[in-house]
């Protein structure tokens, strides 16, 4: 065992070497490296052939300039990026983000996250991210179009129904997929429906696409809590976020009777002792694009705070934090086991910092891991791909019963594994440790590629 160790070691020592500016993808390394010792000591078949130092190694990275005309006729130069991380399994499948913040740190974490996420799902698809420093908010829709066309216009050399296929994230959505789509087709002159998920339901996206993340999060959650006989209904519940993924999961835990008090967004959050009236949510963020302090301004009991770090004070049963990476920390996870938080949930990508996960983990807290509990939306976007391939669209109920199938079956693998490696409440580790052996396994019958 403790050559396994040191073998871990002498990696994320290399990875940090190597990326010595990458704080994001150290931390994911570290998060899922270090869990998987054990399966290292009964495989060292996976040491010989340097499984590691191949995994932590993106096959492609693809950098490129964007450059657009805003609507005053000034010119701008953006970055654009595509992290293609793994294809054991299948075509790179992740999001592009568009966000001030995106950077190739941000990107290899979220990519390299993606490429045992996607394992867990059971479907023939492996693990890319890409996106921009481009921030398509207060930007007029003309300008989004060119953005995403100038954007397009190099990325499609990258990607393919079989290659790499791209969907929406953190600043892009339905308007930024359509304009993607279009520009694609535009230039390969072909309707490869396939080479993007997210699309519209009216060019062949999928029917629960736009749920799938926040339902497939309330699935998953709800079988780890059955599986320790806590009922969702009536439990107070906290979210973070007021995007696609918060707000789909807040439509479904209410489904179950839970009291959801609280969402956020980069300005603040609103608590609502009443509950969360999701159709005024819904209003607001998807319809209107404004800001969540305005959901106060029309609920007498509703309180708005300035900031986010403030939304983990708020006492629950369980909390989800479904906004973006490292957003609930050590601090937060002290106050919320002082309050008696029973269960939580990552929405997000790695919504939790490591020491917050070791904290909860140590005061019984059940946990769900974002690559086992964000699965959902990029499972749907490979039924997605699938009825592309097929030329046939399912029904809601179709797609939505095959989400629950695919969440439960990510729960019982991971409860499997943390039985067999780890604690047997150790999702985090059974989680990792059922992705990495799938990969790793399919990377040793592929040989030296």
């Amino acid at each position: 065992m403790a050559d396994m160790k040191q073998y871990v070691n002498d990696v994320l020592e290399l990875v940090k070497k190597r990326d010595p500016n990458e704080p994001e993808f150290h931390n994911t390394v570290k998060e899922v490296l270090t869990t998987i010792v054990p399966v290292l000591e009964k495989n060292p078949q996976f040491k010989d052939a340097k499984i590691l130092e191949r995994m932590v190694e993106a096959e492609r990275i693809v950098t490129f300039r964007v450059p657009w005309q805003d609507d005053k006729g000034e010119i701008h130069v953006n970055r654009g990026f595509r992290v293609q991380m793994n294809s054991a399994i299948g075509p790179y499948k992740g999001g592009l983000r568009f966000h001030p913040s995106v950077n190739l740190s941000i990107l290899k974490f979220l990519a390299f996250e993606q490429v045992f996420k996607n394992a867990l799902t059971g479907l023939p698809i492996g693990g890319g991210k890409g996106g921009s420093d481009f921030d398509p908010k207060g930007k007029s829709d003309n300008e989004v179009m060119k953005f995403c066309q100038s954007f397009m216009t190099e990325l499609v050399r990258h990607i393919g129904p079989n290659v790499d296929v791209p969907a929406g994230d953190i600043g892009v959505g339905g308007r930024e997929i359509g304009y993607l789509f279009g520009q694609y087709k535009s230039i390969r002159d072909a309707y490869d429906a396939g080479v993007l998920t997210g699309k519209g339901v009216q060019y062949w996206g999928s029917l629960a696409r736009t749920e799938a993340t926040g339902y497939g999060l309330l699935y998953f959650v709800k079988n780890m809590l059955d599986a320790k006989g806590i009922d969702l209904k009536d439990k107070t519940v906290v979210v973070s976020g007021a995007g696609n993924v918060a707000i789909y999961a807040i439509e479904k835990a209410q489904s179950f009777g839970a009291k959801v008090v609280t969402c956020s967004d980069s300005n603040g959050y609103v608590y609502d002792p009443d509950g969360i009236d999701l159709a005024a949510v819904k209003e607001i963020k998807e319809v209107r694009r404004g800001r969540i302090k305005e959901y106060a301004e029309t609920h007498k009991n509703a309180e708005y705070h300035e900031g986010c770090k403030g939304v983990w004070t708020v006492k629950c049963d369980i909390a989800l934090p479904c906004a973006t990476q490292s957003e609930l920390d050590l601090d937060a996870a002290k106050v919320l086991v002082a309050n008696g938080v029973k269960a939580v949930g990552e929405g997000a990508n790695m919504p939790s910092t490591l020491d917050a996960i070791e904290y909860f983990q140590q005061n019984k807290v059940l946990f769900a891991p974002a690559k086992a509990a964000n699965a959902g939306g990029v499972a749907t976007s490979a039924l997605e791909m699938a009825q592309n391939s097929e030329r046939l669209q399912w029904t809601f109920e179709e797609v939505d019963e095959k989400l629950k199938g695919i969440m439960k079956n990510i729960y019982e693998q991971a409860k499997k594994n943390a039985e067999t490696y780890a604690d047997p409440d150790d999702l985090v580790a059974g989680a990792n440790i059922s992705a990495f052996v799938k990969v790793a396994n399919v990377m040793m019958a592929h040989g030296l590629v």
